[in-house]
């Protein structure tokens, strides 16, 4: 690796940030996934989880929306919901859906510098009544629109820029998070990727 790369590199893993994530559940396009994946490794999310329990797991993502993010991260793809979240509590203090429902908090109320994961839904049905059930809450990007409802990819990449901002005003990417075992392992592994 020449030693340009080597900066680059560094530079990209001491900005991710372990303790925010992203859970695509039944999203069924995947140049959706794709997108999501993109805006994940652009704000500096290192681990994703595709949860499929009512659709077929995916084969592949699409190319030309990921500009091959999907290579950047770490995807955890589960059939399951509760082996999905069993594996979120581990890693995550709390969950929240994307949900339009009465006890639903705006987008800007939510605390995005604490260890979370987002979930968002199946493009036409949204959350499942089952994860909603699972999650510490539900919440919903603020519009004034007639429609109440954005492209998955687009509902990802706001509410991710709103954890990118508090994050930011924090200073979580002043510091490197990742260390140890993780942060050799993916140095190693990426060290082989093609940019």
């Amino acid at each position: 690796m020449t030693p340009q790369r080597d900066v680059r590199l560094t530079s990209v893993l001491n900005k991710r940030q372990p303790d925010i994530t992203v859970v695509l559940e039944n999203v069924f396009d995947p140049h959706n996934i794709s997108a999501v994946m993109r805006t994940c490794d652009a704000v500096g999310i290192q681990d994703i989880y595709i949860l499929n329990h009512k659709i077929p797991p995916h084969r592949k993502w699409g190319e030309k929306s990921s500009s091959s993010a999907a290579k950047w991260l770490t995807i955890h793809q589960f059939t399951d919901p509760q082996a999905c979240f069993e594996a979120l509590r581990k890693n995550y203090n709390k969950i929240y859906t994307t949900h339009l429902s009465t006890d639903a908090v705006g987008l800007h109320e939510l605390n995005l510098t604490q260890s979370v994961a987002l979930v968002f839904g199946n493009e036409h049905s949204g959350v499942s009544d089952e994860i909603i059930a699972m999650a510490d809450g539900n919440f919903i990007i603020p519009q004034v629109g007639i429609i109440k409802s954005l492209n998955i990819s687009v509902a990802c990449a706001v509410t991710l820029y709103e954890a990118f901002r508090q994050k930011s005003i924090a200073g979580h990417y002043d510091q490197p998070k990742l260390k140890g075992e993780h942060l050799d392992t993916l140095r190693k592994d990426w060290g082989y990727l093609e940019e």
